[in-house]
This record gives structure tokens, sequence and C-alpha cells, in this order.
């Protein structure tokens, strides 16, 4: 990880001093880096001997962070990672330009691998994110999104560059089908659980553990799990203050406080955290394929610590 947080430091260089300034602040910020770590945990878990995995671990990284610059702009949100976003510091026509610099940067690091497997998963990965945000923002604000909707909707969005992360180590080192598979499978359902922690967390988790403000998705008007659950018991005057805060936009301070107690006498935000641990559940059982290794264990309590973040 230290070699892949130095290349990410290196391909992140521009002689337009705006561009490393802007992306200091979001890669610098003290993310968590679970995607390469991902990467390069699969790829020894593999016992590939090369360096590829370096690159395609910051390409990892690198379309993550471009998508959280384009995401701030489109979300409005006053917290990324426990900083000002960079958007309300630079703007959004830098935000959106460094965003589409840090993929053009993953490409190149893609591209410098040699493998045209690994650069068809990410790039194929990259298209796939941009549908779920278009997916989700056509969304905003609807009550009538089902359960399976969104589930799709974070596959896109989330779950899709876990995936990517993980098959591409595989890839790389040459491994048989099998193993291919269950890296994917493995980086998929975890993404999903991430995703769900996540939908959790904004109503019932501290800024501090989250990296972002408490009750984003709500005073964004998103339609997550916790919603969707919530509405499926809900009384008529209790759908009608979703439709009030949600589709109307119309949110008085007390509002999330009402919104949390809605979720948690619903036992919405307890079954997605149920849903969450089904998912890590699932993605630590893919990787049996494996024999027991001291990596395969690691990568079996990431699992667990994803789903640990609700407590």
């Amino acid at each position: 990880m230290a070699a892949v947080d130095a290349l990410i430091l290196d391909r992140m260089q521009s002689s337009v001093g705006m561009i490393p300034d802007l992306a200091q602040h979001l890669v610098g910020a003290g993310g968590k880096r679970l995607r390469p770590l991902l990467t390069i945990t699969a790829a020894q878990l593999c016992d590939y001997q090369g360096n590829a995995h370096h690159k395609l671990a910051a390409a990892v990284e690198f379309i993550h962070s471009a998508t959280l610059l384009h995401d701030d702009v489109v979300d409005e949100s006053a917290l990324r990672r426990g900083k000002k976003p960079a958007n309300l510091i630079w703007g959004n026509s830098a935000s959106i330009l460094v965003g589409d610099f840090l993929f053009a940067r993953a490409f190149n690091l893609m591209v410098e691998t040699g493998s045209m497997e690994a650069l068809g998963i990410l790039s194929n990965a990259s298209s796939v994110i941009a549908e779920g945000e278009v997916q989700q923002l056509a969304a905003l604000r609807n009550l009538a999104m089902t359960e399976d909707d969104y589930l799709r909707v974070i596959e896109a969005k989330t779950a899709a560059l876990f995936a990517a992360a993980t098959e591409v180590a595989p890839v790389i080192a040459g491994r048989p089908a099998a193993e291919r598979n269950a890296l994917r499978e493995y980086g998929l359902k975890l993404g999903l659980a991430f995703q769900l922690v996540d939908d959790a967390l904004d109503y019932g988790g501290m800024a501090s553990a989250l990296g972002k403000s408490v009750g984003d998705d709500f005073r964004e008007g998103k339609m997550t799990l916790p919603v969707i659950r919530s509405l499926e018991t809900a009384s008529e005057d209790d759908k009608a203050f979703w439709r009030r805060v949600i589709v109307d936009h119309d949110q008085k301070d007390v509002d999330l406080e009402k919104a949390v107690s809605l979720l948690r006498s619903s036992g919405a935000l307890e079954s997605t955290m149920v849903l969450a641990k089904r998912y890590s559940k699932d993605a630590a059982d893919a990787l049996d394929v494996f024999p027991q290794s001291s990596l395969r264990d690691t990568l079996k309590e990431l699992a667990s610590f994803v789903v640990a973040r609700i407590s």
C-alpha cells in the first residue's frame, strides 16, 4: 500500500497547479483506501509476482476519487471525509474537470499494465458506475422506488468498483476462472454490504464514523433502503411525512430526528443492517474456493469489519 500511495501521489501531479492542489485535498484526506487494498490483497492471495497490481490499485483509487468529486457537485454535500468538499473551495467546474483528470490518469495506469482484460474490467466498471449514478438521480424523491430497483442502483454505483477491484487480481495473475469468479463475487457482495451500512449510518451513525454529514441522504431526498422499507408499513400520517420531506423537499430542523425515529420504530434500520450482514457473510463464503491462509482470513475479516461500522 505504501507503493500504491507513492504512485497515487506521483500520478496526480500536473504543471497546472490547481489539479494537484484539488486532488490532494480529496485523495490525501485520509480515506480508507479500501478499494485499492482489495486489489493488493487479492493479488497476493493469487500469488501474483509482478508489480502491475500497484498500478491497477492506484487506478481503482483514481476512479473512486473521480466519482467522489463528481458526486459532491451533484449532491451538494457539506462534508467529505470530514472536510469541506473540494467544490465548495474551488467551485463546481474545477471539481468536475479535476475528476475528469483523475479518470484519465486511471486509464493511463491501466494501459501501462499491458493487460487488456484488466483494462476491460475497470473500464466497464467505470461506465456501470456512471449508469448507477444517473439511475439514482432519476429516482431522487421518488417514493415509488422499489427495493429491487434500489439494489440495482447500489450494485452499479458502489459494488461494481469493489467487484472490479478484486477481479483484476486473478486476471493479471493468470488464475483459473473459479478463482476469478470467487473474487468478483466477494467484491460485489462486499460492496453491497458497504453501501447498505452507509445507508444505515446516515440515519444512525456519528459523522466521525461515516466521514460525511449525518442526514445527507435525507436532506438530498435520496431513496435508500431504510426509507423504502419503512414506507412498506407506514401509516397514512407517516407516508404524508415522507411525502413532504422527500417528494416536496419541505424539511424543518426537527424532521431528521423524526425520520430517524420512524426508521427505528419500523425496524427498517435494523433490517437494513441484517441484509448488510448477510451480504458480508456471502462475501466471506465466496473465498472458500481458496485454501486456508492468512490472506484469505484477512479478506474474510475485512468483510466483517465493513458491517462492524454499524455499531
